[in-house]
């Protein structure tokens, strides 16, 4: 009964398709590693068993172990080495009573199981005072019966197994085991791999991979043998590169003092135990030498409550902590309740791994990052791990070395993979900085000059400036763009509330700008909706409403009468700027192409804008694309450029450029704009830059996040023919969203799905609070973190989520909208 209840919701898991299993905090729960296969990480789970079933306390009055691959089944069972073992080294000294259960919950069909295949053994302990009730449950969770790799097992006997499923039984296992104690102590959970940290589990995933999702805390089997100080060190550096808390060594004395070097080598970092000698004599059954390592496990015991507890204390302290002593950005702090902060232990993938209190309970609870941690995350967890390394590699090899006049290979693989792909046919120069923002301000230094030389405002000789006094240089944008927070930027915006004298006093707003028409799905239909400054009366219904929104983007537009009237309207404001100052000149365009972000995540029509960057060209304007939110498949293209059909002189770059994992940013440019600063002196030189330009650690995550996104055997969202990804979000599902009575429009393009909610006066825009209760309850109860834009609703996911996974999301935010009613 246990086992079907435990496989059918292991089943329900994984056919959710995204891993979403709480893990229980309240008793502690280790996972047991080996540095190498045969170093004792069974015995070890037997002694700590026995140490936490022989003290007098209720608490544990359970401990559950768990075995979830297991190999040359049945005649080598570690499950049943426990269920044998542990209750003759119990012992306690007081009455108690052990309830021992054995059961294999899946093996291979070449396994051939005694029947029934779950046990069950009774014990009872003389002592003084109330008998203390104990029990030991020990699970075998997959089996094949070849005692070789749990890969070579699952191909060798037809029993393969995904990923999905053993996280998913392992969940359910966890889960299930905290009802073990009813409610009378603590259950303690022992979760031990097969052979080492590096090891193959049945899909070929190693296991510090396989079991990355719950990062439990780890106890790490050291080998004491010849060689064992090194293999030891390996599993403990390959440990902590995929974020694990290893919480105490503990390794086999072999006359060789390896412990003494570790002790030595991780001294303040991590406890290291040593246990005598194990007899070699087969026929031994280790009483004796159970019996002389109990202190052993007495301290491994201690240390790992030590770290549980103060574990505990500190995820409990974090919320009132992060209140007392941090400034978070765009936050008004009065309107965060101290219980609302978010406590993040981790991420795995598209998920946190957050801390909360449920009904008095502490678990550990994934939460799909549905803002793409500010659009910068685009990793699954294997392209995660793949980061990780290769920035260590880099941060190995160089630190930090200072890039003026100086040349690594990590900053010149990126250039070249940069100006292969979003800068194909048109960039031959990338210029590094650090953030997005700046990279807009490099890009408007770029555009400014070039301007200046092609209209003789800079003399060609040496570029000295002809009238400087006289001149001002400014930008043609759109309103409700956003292209940073740095002072300059925020100069070419329209004004905004980011803007307003109270958050930017400096503000004048140096630049003429546009309203832009829009484009949403409303009701199942694809609309144009246009800005009272365009005159719509020559549009007919056919230029305002698509079938699609591939319609959209078609090329044929541009003979439309909507190309017509935009060209109309842009020289008209063209011209009435140039006639009203003769000292101001629009020196740059620059846009965020087809989705404004910050602005509220509003899909500007391409058509309006390629006629914009046309109408740029014709009067030599340079055009820049900010490309900071927009580039890297955040539109299901790796530039938004190929959906606009058309190329700017500079673009910037930055956020998912690196996977997110770390700041990047990249001003890329044509040869022209280059040659606009070269000559003799190093005035006329870009004199812009940062100490971390080109950090070696952000190009090589740069390089592998550009080469993993457009490679189809790592992203396999990617349509290789057209280099585009393919649709992740239900096209039905987004229709049926748009139709609901209190939406007022959605966006969905690529990663991206936005929708507005109907929201009139105060209720409307950046400062509303209107969807405050829909918020906490997608955070609270359906596990989706999400940060809105005032009323409007976004989810953004990254080029390599799987559509399960975002129909997933959707769905859940479709039920939460379709019943939400908002409370004033």
């Amino acid at each position: 009964m246990l086992r079907r209840l435990l496989l059918r919701q292991a089943r329900r898991r994984h056919c959710s398709s995204s891993f979403s299993s709480a893990l229980p905090l309240s008793s502690p729960t280790f996972a047991v590693f080996g540095a190498n296969t045969g170093v004792g990480k069974t015995l070890v789970s037997a002694g700590l068993a026995a140490s936490l079933l022989r003290s007098h306390a209720a608490s544990p009055s359970a401990v559950l172990y768990l075995k979830p691959l297991q190999t040359g089944f049945p005649a080598d069972s570690d499950a049943g080495f426990l269920y044998r073992r542990v209750p003759a080294l119990v012992r306690p000294s007081h009455a108690a009573h052990l309830v021992a259960s054995i059961d294999t919950l899946s093996p291979a069909p070449s396994v051939e199981t005694p029947s029934p295949s779950r046990e069950e053994a009774a014990f009872s302990y003389d002592g003084e005072g109330k008998a203390a009730r104990k029990l030991l449950a020990c699970r075998t969770l997959y089996a094949w019966r070849e005692a070789v790799s749990p890969h070579l097992a699952a191909e060798r006997e037809g029993m393969t197994v995904e990923d999905a499923h053993v996280r998913s039984l392992l969940a359910a296992c966890l889960a299930e085991g905290e009802n073990l104690g009813k409610g009378e102590g603590d259950v303690w959970k022992l979760v031990e791999t097969a052979g080492g940290v590096a090891s193959p589990g049945p899909s070929g995933t190693l296991q510090c991979d396989l079991y990355r999702h719950f990062r439990l805390p780890t106890i790490l089997v050291g080998d004491g043998c010849l060689g064992g100080i090194s293999g030891t060190l390996s599993a403990y550096e390959t440990l902590l590169l995929r974020g694990y808390d290893v919480s105490a060594v503990i390794l086999e004395d072999c006359g060789l003092s390896n412990d003494k070097f570790l002790l030595s080598y991780l001294r303040n970092r991590v406890p290291v135990l040593v246990l005598p000698p194990i007899p070699e004599d087969s026929s031994d059954d280790l009483t004796d030498w159970f019996s002389e390592s109990s202190s052993v496990f007495g301290l491994l015991e201690d240390a790992l409550r030590s770290f549980h507890l103060k574990r505990i204390q500190r995820l409990n302290s974090m919320q009132r902590k992060t209140k007392d002593l941090l400034w978070w950005p765009f936050t008004q702090h009065n309107l965060v309740p101290v219980d609302c902060v978010t406590v993040i232990d981790s991420r795995c993938g598209e998920s946190f791994s957050a801390y909360k209190v449920k009904d008095n309970k502490m678990m550990m609870i994934p939460q799909f990052d549905a803002c793409a941690s500010w659009w910068t995350q685009g990793p699954d967890s294997k392209l995660q791990i793949e980061l990780a390394r290769d920035m260590g590699y880099a941060a190995a090899r160089y630190g930090h070395v200072m890039f003026p006049e100086n040349a690594h290979e990590p900053a010149l693989r990126c250039a070249e993979l940069l100006l292969g792909g979003i800068g194909k046919d048109w960039a031959s120069r990338v210029y590094y900085s650090d953030n997005g923002s700046t990279a807009i301000e490099i890009a408007l230094k770029m555009a400014f000059r070039k301007f200046s030389l092609d209209h003789g405002i800079l003399l060609d000789s040496d570029k000295s400036i002809t009238n400087e006094r006289n001149i001002q240089l400014k930008v043609l944008a759109l309103k409700g763009s956003y292209h940073g927070d740095t002072l300059g930027a925020m100069e070419a915006q329209a004004p905004s509330a980011y803007t307003s004298f109270l958050q930017q006093p400096w503000y004048s707003g140096r630049g003429l700008f546009l309203d832009p028409p829009t484009v949403f799905i409303r009701n199942g239909t694809c609309a144009l909706s246009l800005p009272p400054s365009i005159q719509n009366c020559h549009l007919s219904p056919g230029d305002k409403c698509f079938p699609s929104l591939a319609e959209v983007f078609c090329n044929s537009r541009d003979s439309s009468a909507a190309a017509d009237l935009y060209s109309t309207y842009i020289s008209q404001q063209l011209s009435e700027y140039s006639v009203s100052s003769n000292t101001e000149h629009i020196a740059a365009l620059i846009i965020e192409p087809v989705i404004q972000g910050a602005g509220g995540m509003h899909m500007i029509d391409p058509l309006f804008q390629r006629v914009l960057v046309h109408e740029c060209r014709d009067r030599k304007i340079p055009v820049i694309f900010d490309e900071v939110f927009t580039g890297f498949w955040r539109l299901g293209v790796e530039s938004a450029s190929e959906l606009l059909g058309c190329l700017p002189d500079v673009a910037c770059y930055a956020k998912l450029m690196t996977g997110g994992i770390v700041p990047l940013a990249a001003t890329v440019t044509t040869e022209a704009v280059f040659e606009a600063f070269k000559s003799d002196s190093k005035l006329t030189a870009l004199l812009h830059g940062h100490s971390y330009t080109a950090h070696a650690m952000g190009c090589s995550a740069a390089v592998k996040a550009i080469q993993w996104f457009r490679d189809p055997s790592t992203n396999s969202n990617l349509d290789f023919d057209r280099m585009k990804l393919k649709e992740l979000w239900d096209g039905t599902l987004v229709n049926q969203l748009s139709s609901l009575p209190n939406v007022k429009r959605v966006v969905s393009l690529g990663t991206l799905c936005a929708i507005e909610l109907q929201a009139e006066g105060s209720d409307a825009g950046y400062a509303s609070l209107y969807a405050r209760s829909l918020i906490q309850q997608l955070r609270e109860e359906d596990d989706i973190y999400v940060r809105p834009l005032g009323n409007v609703i976004y989810l953004m996911c990254g080029p390599c989520t799987t559509r399960d996974v975002c129909t997933e999301q959707l769905s859940k935010v479709y039920r939460r909208i379709s019943h939400f009613n908002p409370i004033h």
